[in-house]
């Protein structure tokens, strides 16, 4: 264990890390556990590491080993308070699924131990602490996290609380009934009280605008979970889902609403099953009836006939007091929904409810919305009991929740009674509610008054010619008679209920419309005020004015001689009100239905002027909603198609992603109508033929065009501008294909670059099969090789390449194209042979492309186990061994060569194994022989065994003949020690010298070893091995004679001795060198 937590402490590699962690964690809790207290504190340190999988891993150890062994959480319960707080989400969603355990075994801790000690008050104050802390990040950023701390909700509420009778029961469970009465540290009431305000904080979360699908699917899983293992929870959670159902979060797409809709479906029919739900049918079969469940569903759930009546009958005795006191909050709010609801069913007459809808009708849209017709199930039980009892019940939710209605009023009032600790055994009674009288009158009054408009007509005779004599016709001045006509008129717009119920609707817009454009222009002004005010209500007045004015216009319609000279300029009056009408729209960003009415006024006003075109077009710059309108202009006025489809064009080279995708969008709906097909042709070539000078054309820039400053450079963006509409067109007229790779050639490096990078969509939706491309691989103009290369690259990139394909490329290389990189997206198409002959050049390539060359030809095995590629692992490897040095350099193979030692998913022991027999055989060995035996070796140890059986039989090849090949096999013995002591004792003596001398470091070693021998084994090494190792047996000594004269020194002779220094006789002693 010691030295695993130390390698993993040096380890540099993460995924490696959390291997070597595994392993101590398997040793530390399954096959020696009482080790666990000695290596805790080493694990713990890890939770500091950068990486967060390692992080990760210490919160589930400690999960893990607490629930081996719980006395270890005094050591390990701060170390999860501090992961709480990482700041990776992914670390705090493990910590929250760790602490959801944690919390519940450190209850059970503390609820079984005889007495409670000051590590474990310490304990469960950290947990507290912990609790706290989840609670407060329900609103987290993070989808997922709060996913989790959901479950953590639904954990707090089934722990905190009683099971009842009809509680599911599940296997180890522990509830608050197991929480002893006399533990101090958690009292039960506490603990349930703060059950109750999470569950709570389960529905308030439920019910949130906010709240995505996932969050919503789970808090509504989990709120069923918590109704059938508590079913004195079931009333709201049953109230819950019918509050969601009517009130779907506003945030959610058509997508997620029938993704809701149908996990709600399933809730509910889960909730159905539940013996303890009976009370709550009606309730749940309408909502399943609502939600398009058949009857056959509905009934299927419906629990057993005998599982209800052996349900036992609630009654006050029953439930224990202390619980009474708790629910008296939520109680309030059920009998405030309660009594608004039966408030409503008592006066929900048909009358009644024709009203709420005939109300209700103005604020609905024109058309109806695509998520309401994707979601809305006819009410089959429409009218009966039943369904007047769910629309009530509904409303009187909605009334509450908005402080409404009797229920809400008798609520608010409502105080509820504060109880002390020492109260919990007495008795709580809880007042009964009293309707509002008050409020009962004001609401019934409403009902009463209200009746039926009638229009009271009368005669026209009823003003006597007496009176009309007696009236004299007065002459009024200028100011005085536009001021009449003003009221007048004023007059007639404020009578629109008026003449709706008289049926006169039609002629008072008609009257309307003519004296707007007849009269001057107060009269105009009043007018165009009043249907700007509510332009939505209005549209068809605003309409009917416009055709009034178009008929001036054309001359359809004569003015009057005496219209004042102010108003001579009629021809402008159609083009400024119009466009007054467009600006109004398009300048109120808040209007209601502001697409719609545009769309409206665009389409059916009777005539586009030029200004009208102009206006659209600013607009459409600016807005997406205005290239819809274009769209829908190109389609419904064929005169004046082609303006409004330049329009559109011109959009599809915007710098704003959402315009210029619109844009974009619609040009490829119009795309296949063969009146316009040339047209868009013609400008996408255009705007590609941009890329050809060496700087952007000054059409690409200004305001409309998203880029008010001029650049002189081209940049991605400009560039990917003349680029967006063309790309769009590829993939439907793939013949457009030719013109890209005409263009490419004249364009300069950037430009070209950019074309590479974004091509890949287009190309990869025509396909490898498309004649085009095959076509223009094939004839791959002169300055687009990388163009075309790029193309293959893309094609082949997830699947293997075609054999026409791989025909064509190969008939480009070995006739026109002499570049290796044209083979390289092909290769896995080619033969082995091919392949091989082509190594010395591509591994000559640039080293990221080496690498891609052989992931390539490194593929994974398939299902029948041969390799796709033409060679295997082994083939390839030995290809490059046996390489000729003339055609590549040394240095590049070695790199090569290591390439595919990095994989070692391709090169296993077996296949290195494969790969080092065959290189034997060759004859001469290869130079990098040796190497790839040490790399091998170092890989894999294991292979210990048959290097040492190699380098015997490189031996009886007499290695030593190639001089690289030799210092590789001196280097392996070196490495191999004392495996290779064997080996070495195999040489010949001069080799043996030869080693020594090039690796003295290996003599004394195998002398070392050789001595461990026993005499017998000895005996069998050589001699000359011997004398090479500790040399000569014994020293030679030379005997000399003297002859000895008589003869007697002269007297004045004298010798000088010189002293020789000590060392002499032992250089003498030393035995001699071999051969000597």
């Amino acid at each position: 264990v010691i030295s695993l937590l130390n390698e993993a402490t040096l380890c540099p590699d993460p995924q490696m890390k959390l291997e070597i962690l595994n392993r101590v964690q398997d040793i530390l809790l399954c096959k020696e556990p009482s080790l666990l207290q000695n290596f805790v504190v080493e694990i713990l340190a890890f939770q500091n590491d950068r990486n967060g999988d390692i992080r990760k891993f210490v919160v589930s150890f400690i999960e893990e080993a607490i629930k081996k062994d719980c006395e270890i959480l005094p050591e390990v319960i701060v170390n999860i308070q501090i992961l709480l707080q990482d700041r990776t989400p992914q670390v705090q969603k493990r910590v929250v699924q760790c602490v959801t355990q944690l919390y519940r075994i450190v209850l059970m801790w503390l609820a079984r131990a005889p007495s409670v000690t000051e590590n474990m008050q310490k304990v469960w104050s950290v947990t507290t602490n912990m609790k706290g802390f989840i609670i407060n990040m329900v609103d987290s950023e993070n989808d997922g996290l709060r996913t989790q701390i959901v479950k953590f909700l639904e954990m707090l509420v089934l722990l905190q609380t009683y099971p009842e009778a009809e509680s599911i029961k599940r296997n180890n469970d522990f509830s608050l009934e197991d929480v002893p009465l006399t533990l101090k540290v958690a009292r039960r009431r506490k603990l349930e009280e703060e059950a109750m305000s999470v569950f709570d904080l389960m529905i308030k979360f439920h019910g949130s605008h906010h709240i995505s699908s996932a969050n919503l699917m789970a808090c509504m899983g989990s709120l069923t979970t918590i109704a059938k293992l508590r079913p004195i929870f079931m009333g709201k959670v049953v109230a819950a889902l019918e509050t969601l159902h009517m009130n779907l979060p506003p945030t959610l797409s058509t997508s997620q609403v029938n993704s809701v809709r149908k996990h709600l479906k399933m809730q509910l029919l889960n909730l159905l099953r539940h013996p303890a739900s009976a009370e709550y049918h009606t309730n749940i079969t309408t909502l399943l009836t609502d939600l398009g469940a058949t009857t056959h569903e509905v009934m299927k759930a419906y629990p057993k006939l005998e599982e209800i009546k052996k349900r036992p009958k609630k009654s006050n005795s029953d439930v224990p007091l202390k619980k009474m006191r708790l629910d008296d909050t939520s109680a309030i709010s059920e009998s405030a929904i309660d009594i608004t609801e039966q408030f409503i069913i008592e006066r929900l007459t048909p009358e009644l409810a024709a009203n709420l809808v005939i109300t209700g009708m103005s604020s609905l849209p024109d058309t109806m919305p695509p998520l309401f017709s994707a979601t809305y199930t006819p009410i089959a039980a429409a009218g009966t009991q039943g369904q007047i009892k769910h629309v009530a019940r509904l409303l009187a939710t909605q009334l509450n929740a908005a402080g409404l209605g009797p229920g809400a009023t008798v609520a608010k009032n409502q105080k509820v009674p504060v109880v002390n600790d020492e109260e919990e055994n007495s008795q709580i009674i809880i007042p009964s509610i009293s309707l509002d009288e008050g409020m009962e009158e004001d609401i019934s009054g409403t009902k009463t008054s209200s009746k039926p408009l009638k229009l009271e007509m009368y005669p026209l005779n009823a003003v006597s010619t007496s009176d009309q004599k007696k009236e004299v016709n007065k002459n009024f001045k200028l100011s005085a008679r536009e001021n009449l006509q003003v009221s007048a008129i004023q007059r007639v717009l404020k009578a629109e209920k008026s003449a709706i119920t008289g049926g006169v609707s039609n002629v008072r817009l008609k009257l309307v419309a003519s004296i707007a454009s007849s009269f001057g222009e107060r009269i105009r002004s009043a007018v165009l005020q009043f249907i700007l005010a509510d332009l939505k209500n209005q549209i068809n007045l605003a309409l009917s004015w416009a055709y009034e004015e178009y008929s001036f216009l054309q001359g359809f319609t004569k003015r009057a001689p005496n219209q004042l000279e102010e108003n001579q300029n009629f021809d402008k009056h159609y083009d400024n009100y119009v466009c007054t009408l467009i600006n109004a729209v398009i300048n109120n960003k808040e209007m209601k239905d502001r697409e719609a009415i545009l769309t409206r006024i665009c389409l059916e006003v009777p005539l586009i002027t030029d200004d009208i075109t102009t206006l659209l077009k600013e607009f459409s710059s600016v807005e997406v909603f205005g290239l819809n309108i274009i769209y829908n202009l190109i389609l419904m006025r064929p005169p004046k198609q082609f303006a409004f489809l330049s329009i559109l064009l011109e959009n599809t080279a915007h710098q704003s992603n959402d315009i210029r995708e619109a844009a974009i969008g619609h040009v490829v709906d119009l795309y296949p109508k063969d009146d316009m097909r040339t047209h868009i042709e013609e400008h996408a070539i255009y705007y590609l033929g941009f890329l050809k000078p060496p700087k952007p054309p000054v059409t690409l820039f200004g305001v409309e065009k998203g880029r008010p400053q001029i650049s002189s450079v081209w940049t991605d963006d400009s560039i990917k501008a003349c680029l967006y509409l063309y790309l769009s067109l590829l993939p439907i007229n793939q013949q457009l294909i030719h013109e890209l790779a005409r263009v490419y050639i004249q364009t300069v490096a950037d430009v070209k670059r950019t074309i590479l990078r974004v091509v890949e969509h287009p190309v990869r939706a025509m396909g490898m099969d498309s004649p085009e491309l095959l076509k223009l691989v094939e004839e791959c103009p002169k300055g687009s090789e990388t163009l075309v290369t790029r193309l293959i690259h893309i094609l082949t990139d997830k699947s293997a390449p075609s054999m026409e394909l791989v025909a064509r490329v190969r008939d480009l290389y070995h006739t026109r194209v002499s570049d290796v990189r044209f083979l390289i997206p092909v290769l896995n198409g080619l033969t082995k042979n091919e392949i091989i002959a082509a190594l010395p050049k591509l591994i000559k390539l640039n080293p990221i492309v080496v690498k891609e060359v052989f992931n390539r030809l490194l593929c994974s095995p398939n299902e029948v186990g041969a390799y796709s590629s033409p060679i295997t692992p082994s083939e390839l490897l030995i290809a490059l061994h046996t390489i000729d040095p003339a055609k590549c350099e040394l240095k590049t193979i070695i790199k090569a060569t290591s390439l595919c030692f990095s994989d070692k998913q391709a090169y296993t022991q077996e296949v290195l194994a494969v790969v080092m027999q065959h290189l034997m055989e060759v004859t001469p060995l290869p130079t990098l022989l040796m190497r790839t035996v040490i790399q091998a070796l170092s890989l894999y140890p294991r292979l210990i065994g048959f290097v040492m059986n190699i380098l015997q039989r490189l031996i009886l090849k007499q290695v030593w003949r190639q001089k690289k090949v030799w210092e590789g096999f001196i280097k392996c013995c070196q490495r191999a020690q004392p495996h290779s002591f064997q080996v070495l004792l195999q040489l010949p003596a001069q080799q043996l010298a030869d080693v020594f001398k090039e690796a003295p470091d290996l003599k004394q070693p195998l002398l070392d070893h050789i001595m461990e021998f026993t005499e017998n084994q000895r005996a069998h090494i050589p001699q000359n091995i011997m004398d090479i190792l500790q040399g000569p047996a014994s020293p030679i000594i030379r005997e000399f004679q003297i002859k000895e004269e008589p003869m007697s020194p002269p007297a004045d002779l004298t010798i000088d001795m010189k002293e020789e220094p000590d060392d002499i006789p032992r250089l003498f002693s030393e035995p001699a060198p071999p051969g000597l």
